[in-house]
């Protein structure tokens, strides 16, 4: 993997994309992959080409060509589809969450497609979707805050006027070191 850019890893057991800069998990997106009869490709690809598009095709908003002819990362025109296997290989993502890493994986951006826990590159974090940032489970005082690019917990905690360890107890299972904008954490 690239020592200071993006790298993207996609495990499909998880049907999770994991994106690093450099040796540190930047962020993590829930994906659908391809169905048992076009699976999608295990291996190590670059992405080759970046497409915007108007959101009206399968395709939704954004495309990231993968070296792998035919095949790329792109958003949904069907949302329903995100955790399952029923694309033809491709790997799709939320568009808002497509159109979040977007700007950020370049052309040449390395791509590992895996299918079990481990690649050649680092490993994964446990994935348990009963903690991820869509659960509505609210451990706090029934208060939310909706994440603003740039924010970090410490950041949220000092300008609410509420301790860190407290926000922190309010959001089990949340990575303090992995928020992004429009995530809605709980208030104590």
């Amino acid at each position: 993997m690239m020592r200071g850019g993006m790298s993207i890893t996609i495990n499909l057991t998880q049907r999770r994309l994991y994106l690093y800069q450099g040796e540190r998990l930047y962020n993590s997106y829930p994906i659908a992959i391809g169905k048992p009869s076009n699976p999608s490709p295990v291996g190590k690809w670059t992405i080759v080409n970046k497409v915007i598009l108007d959101g009206k095709q399968v395709y939704g908003t954004r495309w990231l060509g993968l070296s792998k002819p035919n095949y790329g990362i792109h958003g949904t025109n069907n949302p329903s589809s995100i955790g399952k296997a029923v694309s033809l290989g491709c790997i799709r993502m939320y568009n808002h969450d497509i159109e979040a890493i977007f700007p950020v994986v370049t052309i040449g951006t390395e791509v590992e497609i895996i299918s079990g826990a481990h690649g050649s590159g680092y490993p994964l974090p446990p994935y348990n979707p009963t903690t991820t940032p869509a659960s509505n489970t609210n451990q706090g005082g029934g208060r939310t805050y909706t994440v603003q690019k740039g924010n970090t917990l410490w950041a949220i905690a000092k300008k609410l006027g509420i301790s860190l360890q407290d926000l922190i107890k309010a959001n089990p299972g949340i990575n303090p070191d992995i928020l992004y904008p429009g995530q809605v954490i709980n208030l104590p």
